[in-house]
């Protein structure tokens, strides 16, 4: 959610913004509907001091005036009760539209209507290492005895899936490694829960407008999407110190979408998938954007070694704003090799999202002054599983059929290599 105050001071940078953004959002519409609200809100107002001042009146009226002045206050109050109607639904229309109103992408975000803008700013990795025929993860997988997916198909429907031995093992040691890693950098481990109120997730950004990415449930209950959602509904109505700023957590979570309208995408293997485990990075910071940026930059590094220290390839990019997700000002994708597609795919999202989310949840903090400010959130991804398991595996494989476990994972798997039975 956007400062009222700013969009009434600002509208064409508001306009710019949603060009920029390639969005359909009518703010015609949503100034409209702020006039409106304003105008009721003064008439109301109005209407509660014309009572005010007539029941003062009946009050010190003589006896000859006062059934006169008892009829105007009663039909003052009659007026205001319809007024008083009208001001709620008008102030529930124009919350409904504040609702719909995307953050301000950042000046650093490049032009694009989607991810085929994206501009790439560096690399790291080998991706042509391999002097033998290649294998995918789903090959690699069935010789190696790591997943069932058809089993999983039957148990769970399209996109389902079981991890077996050792691809069980592997991403028990992959999410224990990441979150000693994240705590190693001075985040508080949490395991969040997976079902969130609808309030968390319209004050995340997620609700109202992608309800069909979501699962719910009958009782105002959804299944999270990410650990981000339970994480920022934890300090909501919140007012937190400064002085315990940043608060740094690493937490996980399974996770559930829908992945409604990806309908013919990555139909085969693990990439896209409807559950899944992660561990996000969350950060709650002071109200300043030199601030943001610098967790932003520390968040994206902070994935990049752990990429690195498993020796999987990747790339970073920045988001067009026409792929930049609705609640956030700037975004990176880190995006890792995978060799049987010969391109990089998206495994982590590091996401700046300035006051946005911290006004829908009302998470504040105040100063030594004594003055309150909205946090600043980021977050990114950690690890996730079993998404990285098709990099991790690609880039490991060896001639003979096995998957080598590079140095950093070797004391949590057990071993330094998973061979064939």
């Amino acid at each position: 959610m956007l400062d009222i105050r700013f969009i009434r001071e600002n509208p064409e940078i508001i306009r710019g913004a949603l060009r920029k953004r390639h969005s359909n959002f009518d703010f015609d519409r949503f100034l409209k509907a702020d006039e409106e609200y304003r105008a009721i809100l003064r008439e109301t107002e109005e209407l509660r001091a014309s009572q005010n001042l007539a029941g003062e009146e009946v009050s010190r009226s003589g006896a000859g005036e006062k059934e006169a002045k008892i009829a105007a206050l009663k039909e003052l109050k009659a007026n205001l009760n319809l007024k008083e109607e009208a001001l709620a639904k008008a102030e529930r229309d124009f919350r409904k539209l504040t609702l719909l109103l995307p953050n301000i992408p950042d000046p650093s975000v490049p032009e694009g209507e989607g991810e085929e803008s994206n501009v790439e700013i560096r690399r790291w990795g080998n991706t042509d290492k391999f002097s033998f025929p290649a294998k995918d993860h789903l090959a690699l997988m069935r010789d190696l005895d790591l997943a069932d997916l058809e089993r999983g198909v039957k148990v769970s429907g399209f996109r389902g899936y079981f991890l077996k031995n050792d691809g069980a093992m592997l991403s028990l040691a992959l999410w224990k490694y990441a979150m000693d890693y994240m705590v190693s950098q001075g985040f508080t481990p949490f395991i969040s829960p997976a079902l969130v109120k609808e309030e968390i997730l319209t004050g995340t950004g997620k609700l109202p407008q992608f309800r069909e990415e979501l699962y719910g449930t009958d009782d105002n209950l959804f299944l999270s999407a990410t650990a981000e959602i339970p994480m920022m509904g934890y300090h909501a109505d919140e007012i937190l110190s400064e002085k315990d700023l940043p608060k740094k957590y690493a937490a996980i979570s399974p996770c559930f979408r829908r992945e409604a309208g990806s309908y013919g995408k990555d139909t085969r293997g693990l990439f896209r998938l409807h559950e899944f485990m992660k561990i996000e990075q969350i950060v709650l910071c002071r109200a300043e954007h030199q601030e943001s940026v610098r967790w932003h930059e520390e968040l994206t590094r902070y994935s990049e070694e752990i990429l690195q220290n498993l020796d999987i390839p990747y790339r970073v990019v920045i988001n067009s704003a026409g792929d930049l997700p609705f609640a956030f000002v700037k975004m990176y994708d880190i995006e890792s090799w995978l060799p049987s597609e010969k391109r990089y795919r998206e495994t982590h999202s590091s996401s700046i999202a300035h006051d946005f989310q911290a006004r829908r949840l009302n998470i504040r903090y105040r100063t030594s002054e004594g003055k309150t400010s909205f946090v600043h959130s980021l977050n990114n991804t950690a690890i996730a599983t079993p998404r990285i398991l098709q990099a991790f595996l690609e880039n490991h494989q060896e001639a003979d059929g096995s998957v080598a476990i590079p140095d950093a994972l070797q004391k949590y798997f057990g071993r330094g290599k998973i061979s064939p039975r």
